[in-house]
């Protein structure tokens, strides 16, 4: 289905619960599991529903679709398991997502992975055995969940495992996040620089709640810079463990307060905008498209680097970006694989956009408040929000915009 978006007709005043931290749910998800207890309430998302039916069942084929979260823990889960035998396998798109940094590192820790298709990709043929521990290197420059997936089943290795993070490592934050958890599980876990070290143990249960999701935040945050509105987040703290509460710092420039209170975060508008913005966002991929749409739509020229594993997300979310901003007239560079940019140029629109989505939730997410500008403009397979906020159009229409079937005749 697609969807026809209308802005508010007043001024935007929201007051939005997000969904529960993604991230953090997968990883409660696998540590619960790791350690035969149950999890706090977790996220209800069409990852999490992957990631829960595939611990909680005993097939022998397992098909995430496109839920890489659930590919690279899963595929550590089920090597670190002695007797298990399970076929891994996921969406067309999952299967040109590169998997061979973590499945070397698995193997060298003495896990039975093979390819069931082409070397590096999905599907893969696993059978669980105990693994060694030990010291290993693990390029980290294509994804922090390679080393979130191993450092998670670490505990229950033959020796304590120590891993050296080879590369640029991107989204640290979420490195932190796994050993932050582990820790709170009873885990004895740490981070030196580019080290970690996770001893043997066993986890226990853990009441703690699961955070809401900055993620999720980051189109709430775009809201509020492009109506100049104000926007309550409940329950969303200045103490998170995720990384994208970096939002905080980063939307100043882009014309959004963050005050932390009571209630949660209180994000309204300021007219002191940047005149332009450098940002190194190698910390912080997933917020890449909100902040490249907001800062052409408030007309702020960037340039945003560490983003090449972008590449690698459920799309080419670079190559998406500047095929859906040309849309609406913005001309957008790349350079190389690590930067994308946006120098002012734009050209006239001559019709009606109509955003495609590219089977990527962000995408459409980070492109539905344009409409407060477009009045109008079509967002495609509304559906893919399923994937990590099912609640978003809903939490928008609560918002006060107006979304309808894009094949429903316009009203006059």
């Amino acid at each position: 289905m697609d969807y026809r978006i209308l802005p508010p007709d007043e001024i935007l005043e929201a007051t939005v619960s997000l969904p529960l931290s993604k991230s953090i749910s997968a990883r409660a998800l696998i540590m619960a599991a790791l350690g035969s207890s149950s999890p706090a309430a977790v996220a209800q998302c069409e990852d999490t529903r992957v990631l829960a039916a595939a611990l909680a069942g005993n097939d022998t084929t397992v098909d995430v679709g496109a839920a890489g979260t659930a590919m690279r823990f899963l595929t550590a889960y089920y090597a670190s398991r002695p007797g298990v035998s399970v076929t891994l396998d996921g969406s067309p798109r999952m299967r040109r997502r590169p998997i061979a940094p973590l499945v070397n590192a698995l193997r060298e820790l003495g896990a039975q992975i093979e390819y069931a298709g082409e070397e590096g990709f999905p599907p893969l043929k696993i059978n669980g055995c105990k693994l060694r521990g030990g010291e290993i290197t693990v390029d980290s420059s294509v994804s922090s969940q390679f080393i979130s997936a191993i450092l998670m089943v670490a505990p229950e290795m033959e020796a304590p495992l120590t891993v050296n993070l080879a590369g640029d490592s991107v989204s640290m934050p979420y490195i932190r996040m796994t050993v932050s958890m582990m820790r709170d599980r009873g885990i004895d876990a740490e981070i030196e620089r580019d080290t970690v070290y996770v001893r043997s143990g066993r986890y226990r249960a853990c009441d703690k709640a699961v955070e809401r999701d900055w993620s999720a935040a980051a189109f709430w945050y775009e809201i509020a810079a492009i109506t100049a509105g104000w926007v309550t987040l409940s329950d969303m703290h200045d103490d998170s463990i995720q990384g994208d509460k970096a939002l905080a710092d980063i939307f100043p420039r882009l014309g959004v307060l963050t005050e932390f209170g009571d209630d949660g975060a209180e994000l309204s508008a300021t007219p002191d905008l940047f005149s332009r913005i450098e940002l190194d966002l190698t910390d912080t991929p997933d917020l890449v498209q909100a902040i490249a749409v907001t800062a052409c739509a408030i007309s702020v020229p960037f340039r945003l680097s560490g983003v090449a594993n972008l590449r690698l997300k459920e799309t080419d979310r670079l190559e998406a970006l500047r095929a859906e901003l040309a849309k609406i007239g913005c001309i957008i560079e790349i350079e190389g694989d690590n930067v994308i940019a946006w120098e002012g140029k734009r050209v006239p629109l001559t019709q009606m956009p109509v955003i495609d989505t590219y089977a990527d939730h962000r995408m459409a997410m980070a492109f539905a408040p344009l409409s407060v500008f477009i009045p109008g403009i079509i967002i495609r397979d509304i559906e893919v929000v399923e994937k990590s906020y099912p609640g978003f159009w809903d939490d928008m229409r609560s918002a006060g915009f107006t979304l309808t079937d894009a094949s429903e005749p316009v009203a006059e």
